[in-house]
């Protein structure tokens, strides 16, 4: 993408979206009085509504899993969406032309709506090959789907389709439908000839489309399945400004839900092996295209897994047992450190792909498999120690060596002595000298960050000298600076804490002014909105408070994001939370139940309602400033 979208586009989109219209499509509302809606949670399992939608303000809060924000946040949190593909989705759908400001030393602008033009221009595509599928001519195609063990059903569940043997028949229908040449170009569609006309990229192939997270059409893998076709086995869509392969993983669009819901990601080889889990009754199977598994992938999955210092999820990968396979599975393990969750592999006893693992066994077979998955860690461990002959001194001190670095790259320090102890077992050595040969590798110093900083060991952000160190006013000082600095991205839920939140009396003053200001939610980033809190402060102090948080740097090594904001404002609010449960304890405890029944059922029911609130937004904030 070009750059990021204009705060203008965005606080248009806000006001051009009804929250309720949107959460209503996932979630049934009921009247909960105060012109508020209430659910079910999507978020998490509950049996009594805590899920509130406000129209008026168009935020929404559950009570019990401490979730909330605007229609971006919303979809964001249900599709696993990022912020920009979330503001081009409303967008999209509220008919709004998103405009793009420009980043790095040498931008090349994107067309105002190419990413609408070119998602376009793949639905219909899509729905071309689709309708190919059922042709005479797309018999082959269909032939390998059964071979495969799917049926008409699973193909039109993943929108299988065919590409026909013509040259130009799909640039032919596509600039019939208003798409122009460089367009198809651009899309990948289609790609000029020697002689200069324009002609199908994909022929005489088996196609799968390739879908975002949101479920749009970004590209597509073809299958050869003619002896005569001199192309490579499988052919994909090349790079284009929405199809980048080294963050696509196909059937992420049917697996981000289970992903997120079970926590665990299976990582699979192919897209008849994604098919093949998923019908099997394994819903979190992905798998790359054309591409190895790599840091973006990554960081895709720990998006939808909520990957953190404090939630850790499973990652499977599935490989076959070939050599090919032992060195992904290597590489997998180098990669496993930037998970904080837990990393396993399984491997088909004969050495089968989850595809033919069905067809050979069922579909228990499958999710057997999945089921009997080992560490990644010993399986590693154990392909390194089979390289070596274990039976001389020689062959042991060599395995040693290989093996010690990857016990020393374990990110749990409290498994490395469980696997000094098992490696020396397997070694058939005393434990003092693998223990050193671990500790010797583990010794080199951690790799820096491009901030200089230690990549295993974040520091802390450094506190200005002039902060206090009540931990409540550094948050609240945090989340003014947010307001100020970036209120598109603070918005509505910024709006909805009010002065009474901020325990500070200036803090409070600047949360006023920035009320009457007109509030985050309509604000653009820049000066004239820096202008409009100051001129409406009360005081000298709130007008050089804010003068001083609108340059002072957010406690965050990168940009803000919405995930920032989101703990940023939770912790304020957490605080505030904890503030009046402390006072409502001190009440109860002066007041006597008996003489005063109905003000001790009235406090404590209130009580325990905002006790609940507090532990939903402590693990909101988890990992917070």
């Amino acid at each position: 993408m070009a750059g990021r979208i204009r705060d203008e586009d965005i606080t248009l989109v806000r006001e051009r979206t009804s929250i309720a219209d949107i959460i209503s499509e996932s979630v049934t509302l009921k009247s909960a009085g105060g012109g508020n809606l209430k659910g079910l949670c999507p978020f998490h399992d509950e049996k009594t509504p805590s899920f509130t939608v406000a129209p008026a303000r168009n935020v929404y809060f559950c009570h019990g899993c401490g979730k909330g924000g605007d229609a971006i946040t919303f979809l964001m949190e249900a599709e696993h969406l990022s912020f920009v593909e979330s503001v081009e989705r409303l967008a999209a759908r509220a008919g709004i032309q998103l405009r793009y400001i420009e980043a790095g030393p040498a931008p090349v602008r994107q067309q105002s709506g190419q990413r609408q033009r070119l998602i376009a221009a793949h639905a219909a595509a899509a729905e071309f090959y689709a309708g190919q599928l059922a042709g005479p001519e797309a018999r082959p195609a269909r032939e390998f789907l059964a071979r495969r063990g799917f049926d008409r059903a699973a193909a039109q569940r993943y929108g299988c389709g065919f590409a026909p043997d013509a040259w130009d028949e799909l640039t032919r229908h596509l600039r019939q439908q208003g798409y122009t040449a460089q367009e198809l170009i651009t899309a990948g569609l289609a790609r000029q000839a020697r002689s200069g006309s324009l002609i199908d990229r994909f022929r005489r192939r088996l196609l799968w489309p390739i879908r975002d997270l949101g479920g749009d059409v970004i590209g597509f893998g073809a299958r050869k399945l003619f002896d005569d076709d001199d192309g490579p086995k499988y052919l994909n869509t090349p790079e284009t400004p929405i199809y980048k392969k080294s963050h696509v993983l196909y059937g992420i669009d049917q697996a981000k839900r289970e992903i997120a819901r079970q926590g665990r990601a299976v990582i699979v080889e192919g897209y008849t092996d994604v098919m093949a889990c998923h019908l099997a009754g394994v819903p979190t199977a992905v798998a790359t295209c054309g591409t190895a598994f790599g840091a973006d992938h990554i960081g895709v999955l720990r998006r939808l897994l909520m990957d953190t210092d404090g939630i850790a999820g499973e990652i499977i990968f599935t490989f076959d047992g070939d050599a090919a396979g032992q060195k992904a599975a290597l590489r997998a393990f180098e990669e496993d450190q930037r998970f904080v969750g837990r990393t396993f592999i399984a491997v088909s006893p004969d050495n089968m792909d989850p595809c033919d693992l069905r067809l050979a066994k069922g579909d228990l077979a499958v999710r057997d498999l999945v089921a009997r998955r080992e560490p990644l860690v010993d399986f590693a461990l154990r392909q390194v120690l089979r390289r070596f002959d274990l039976d001389t001194v020689d062959g042991r001190v060599e395995a040693m060596r290989r093996a010690a670095p990857l016990v020393a790259k374990l990110k749990d320090r409290d498994k490395r002595p469980e696997y000094v102890r098992k490696l020396a077992g397997d070694l058939g050595m005393e434990i003092e000298p693998v223990q050193r040969a671990v500790l010797a590798a583990g010794a080199a110093p951690p790799p820096r960050t491009a901030g200089g900083r230690s990549a295993s060991a974040p520091s802390a952000p450094p506190r200005p000298a002039t902060e206090p160190d009540d931990p409540q006013v550094l948050v609240e000082r945090e989340a003014l600076k947010l307001g100020l600095q970036v209120p598109v991205l603070a918005g509505p839920m910024f709006d909805t804490l009010g002065p009474e939140v901020y325990q500070h009396p200036v803090h409070a003053g600047v949360r006023a002014a920035m009320a009457t200001a007109g509030g985050a939610a309509v604000a653009v980033t820049g000066a004239v909105w820096i202008e409009q809190v100051r001129d409406a402060c009360p005081d000298l102090a709130a007008r050089a408070l804010v003068s001083e948080l609108a340059v002072e740097p957010p406690h965050v090594d990168r940009e803000p994001d919405p995930h920032y904001v989101s703990v940023t404002l939770a912790r304020l609010q957490w605080g505030a939370v904890t503030a009046r449960i402390r006072e409502l304890k001190s009440k109860v405890q002066r007041i006597n139940p008996v003489a005063n029944k109905d003000e001790y059922l009235s406090l404590a029911g209130e009580l325990f309602s905002l006790e609940q609130q507090a532990r939903a937004l402590r693990e909101r904030a988890v990992g917070g400033l």
